[in-house]
């Protein structure tokens, strides 16, 4: 069974933030959020494919093997909104990509 996660996070020794996408490597989410607390990473969003919406990130296919950096940039990342049918929701930018972790949180 495959769990799709996706995290954005914060280095601030080295002020650099991202994206990332897990597709099938963690059972749990929380799993995820723990591995990159360990390496001195501030967790600042944390998804599941029942919560995020894509916005211009395409999902990763499963692979238990890897994760998967799908932006990352200097600073912080940006927060935003972003409309899809007609609703603005709450969104988190990183250099191009822009995607909802909260699909419950609108404007």
């Amino acid at each position: 069974m495959s769990n799709y996660f996706r995290i954005t996070g914060y280095c601030e020794q080295d002020d650099f933030c991202f994206i990332m996408d897990s597709n099938g490597y963690f059972e749990k989410l929380w799993q995820f959020s723990s591995l990159l607390l360990q390496k001195g990473l501030k967790v600042l969003e944390v998804s599941n494919s029942d919560t995020f919406l894509d916005g211009n990130i395409e999902r990763v296919d499963e692979d238990n093997t890897q994760l998967f950096v799908r932006a990352h940039a200097h600073g912080k990342p940006i927060d935003t909104t972003l409309a899809i049918d007609g609703i603005t929701y709450k969104a988190v930018r990183v250099e191009d990509r822009i995607y909802i972790p909260n699909k419950t949180l609108t404007v």
